[in-house]
């Protein structure tokens, strides 16, 4: 794996951001495809849900609206006066009553248009079968049915006894169903069905027949029960009702059940025929059946799954007969979520290309600064300490451009100070050999010349040019003496100082000088400045060659100001400003090299500020000159403060000066 990622991410870094950007668009458009998948996939489950609720509830709007009209049929003919007169002649046998009852019958079925398999039938006060019509779905009217008794069934004995007229779904065994000619259509093979119970819910399915049925009670003018009238609507292989629901509310699949047997339907099995026969899945029908709740979600009907509700059917007693289903098929769901994905898809896929494509100019423009910074650190490398490059902008890319040009320039300041250094090193170790050679024969010298000046006569001519020799050699001496300190610095002997009282002691060590007579100096002192670590007297020594050359450049008079302050959280800074004759940029670019000196032959050395530079440099610090002819002159001096975290200066060691 690290291999590979060090493949993908380790080349150029414009192949690596156009990488990277495709990666991250096609992360970006799957991750979105994912949760908009899944967003739809939610959003077409809750609509189809909402579908298939709404389906029930159309679906059972029919069912309710063919339960009314069954009961109003019975209703109807419970207040035909033709019925109410002539029904106690017809029971007894009066073919002309029965003649007047069956003709208001067919009147009332012709009337009302129905549509299915019907019966009605004109019962006596026991239940006797007075005169009767089936309709088949059709439209074709059976004979008169004449005899029979349904005083026995739960909903006509209930009728019969309470006087109260009844209207529900109920269960009309295969007897009942015998005596009208309905039993062959009420009969219904159960068939091999997968997930279903191994056996029936209810012992009838398959003989015994589901309706709806409506009972209505007949009073004579004396208002006495004279009998009743019962209309039923058979769903066994009856499938009016489930087809008009599909037709007209748009419901793709219905089905009424018996039990768990369906009786009427619009499921096709695997032939492309109507599902009767086949029964419920078992877990449907421990909800719907047994528990008496409804059901909600996927289901397998028949040969596959469906999204579906089903709701229990009870009788006018509230007990569980049967169920009534509406559903949809799920591949037809599926079919739609997989379309969605698939302009999904594509959209993400033309997202990504898209991404690719920007991300080329894009990495183009953003390597552009970078290739510039690679060929600049090219040529830095091969030497070129000239090299810039361009930092329009303040973004991230620009700070690093800033940030290459500022170390091209420490470096080319780097190297020359390096330069200067090894200069200083080199002439340090000459003067060194040198100083040591003439030090031996000016001591010899010296010896000599005052022993002669001391055995010379007072009055002798020569005892004056003996002192001159005495004084010259004694110079000489001092000159040595400078080389060997510019060659090799003293130890340090580091302590804690304030600068304000070191720079205190010098100006009252120089004030009364006679080169300090025109002078003024003026003292600009920070108060309460935190203290420093470093040889004082080193620093005193430092100080007074600055301001004595300050003294200098002023030879008419002038002023020096001296001041010291905070110059960050890090350090302190002296500056010693004057108002002298100031210095060219050629004399600056010399000022710290050995033996260079602005004075008349005789006067110094050149060692001077190389000294001071080395001593500077020992205690970690650094100094600055800022100067211009007829302007004056201005020194910085920078030193660390003292902190808990600041090394201790060396105070034991002697060092050469490499600066």
């Amino acid at each position: 794996m690290k291999g590979l990622m060090v493949k993908l991410f380790g080349g150029r870094l414009r192949i690596v951001l156009i990488l990277c950007f495709s990666l991250i668009a096609g992360l970006t458009v799957a991750l979105n495809t994912l949760v908009t998948s899944r967003v739809i996939r939610e959003y077409l489950t809750a609509a189809e849900d909402a579908q298939i609720a709404r389906d029930m509830r159309l679906a059972k709007a029919f069912y309710q609206l063919k339960l009314e009209e069954v009961a109003a049929l019975s209703h109807r003919l419970a207040l035909d006066q033709w019925v109410i007169q002539n029904l106690e002649s017809a029971a007894q046998g009066s073919s002309a009553a029965q003649k007047i009852i069956d003709q208001q019958i067919t009147n009332k079925i012709a009337v009302l248009a129905l549509g299915g398999t019907h019966l009605i039938a004109v019962l006596n006060e026991r239940g006797d079968i007075v005169v009767g019509r089936v309709l088949s779905p059709s439209g074709e009217l059976s004979k008169p049915i004449l005899r029979g008794n349904w005083g026995a069934l739960p909903i006509v004995r209930d009728v019969l006894s309470t006087r109260q007229h009844l209207a529900a779904t109920e269960i009309i065994p295969a007897e009942f169903l015998d005596q009208v000619n309905l039993k062959q259509q009420a009969a219904i093979p159960l068939l091999e069905t997968p997930l279903a119970a191994p056996e029936p819910f209810d012992p009838r399915e398959g003989s015994a027949g589901l309706t709806l049925t409506g009972v209505y009670p007949v009073f004579n003018a004396r208002g006495a029960m004279a009998g009743a009238i019962v209309s039923v609507y058979l769903f066994n292989n009856d499938f009016t009702l489930v087809d008009r629901i599909k037709e007209v509310a748009g419901v793709d699949t219905v089905t009424i059940f018996l039990g768990d047997l369906r009786v009427s339907t619009n499921v096709l099995d695997e032939k492309g025929k109507r599902a009767v026969g086949t029964r419920i899945s078992q877990p449907v029908r421990e909800i719907v059946l047994e528990q008496g709740r409804d059901y909600v979600g996927r289901a397998y009907v028949v040969k596959e799954w469906f999204i579906t509700r089903y709701e229990p059917l009870r009788n006018q007693r509230g007990e569980v007969i049967g169920s009534f289903y509406v559903g949809a098929r799920e591949s037809s769901f599926l079919q739609l979520v997989h379309n969605f994905n698939k302009r999904v898809a594509l959209i993400a896929f033309i997202c990504i290309l898209i991404a690719g494509v920007i991300a080329v100019p894009i990495a183009r423009l953003i390597t552009r600064p970078l290739d510039s910074l690679v060929k600049a650190n090219r040529r830095l490398a091969d030497g070129d300490m000239t090299v810039r490059v361009e930092t329009a902008g303040k973004g991230e890319l620009a700070m690093l451009g800033r940030s290459f040009n500022v170390m091209a320039e420490t470096l080319y300041r780097t190297q020359q100070e390096l330069l200067h250094k090894e200069k200083l090193a080199s002439m340090g170790q000459l003067a060194a050999g040198v100083a040591h050679e003439i030090n031996n024969p000016l001591g010899t010298i010296l010896l000599f010349a005052d022993m002669l000046f001391k055995e010379a006569a007072e009055n002798d001519p020569k005892r004056e040019d003996l002192q001159m020799i005495i004084n010259e050699t004694i110079r000489c001496r001092k000159i040595v003496s400078d080389l060997l300190n510019f060659a090799r610095q003293q130890e340090v002997l580091a302590q804690e100082c304030d600068i304000n009282d070191i720079l205190e002691q010098v100006i009252e060590g120089v004030a009364h000088q006679p080169s300090f007579k025109q002078v003024r100096i003026v003292r600009q002192f920070s108060q309460g400045l935190p203290r420093i670590q470093a040889d004082q007297a080193q620093l005193m020594q430092v100080f007074v060659n600055l301001l004595n050359n300050a003294a200098e450049a002023m030879p008419d008079g002038g002023s020096i100001t001296i001041t010291s302050r905070l110059a960050d959280s890090q350090r302190i800074e002296v500056g010693i400003e004057d108002t002298g004759c100031g210095m060219s940029e050629e004399t600056l670019g010399k000022l710290f090299t050995p033996f260079f000196t602005t004075k008349p032959v005789g006067k110094g050395t050149g060692l001077g500020l190389s000294i001071v530079y080395g001593i500077i440099k020992m205690h970690r610090g650094n100094i600055t000159v800022n100067s211009a002819v007829g302007k004056g002159t201005t020194v910085t001096v920078t030193l660390p403060i003292l902190t808990s975290q600041s090394p201790a200066l060396s105070g034991v060691q002697q060092r050469e000066l490499t600066v």
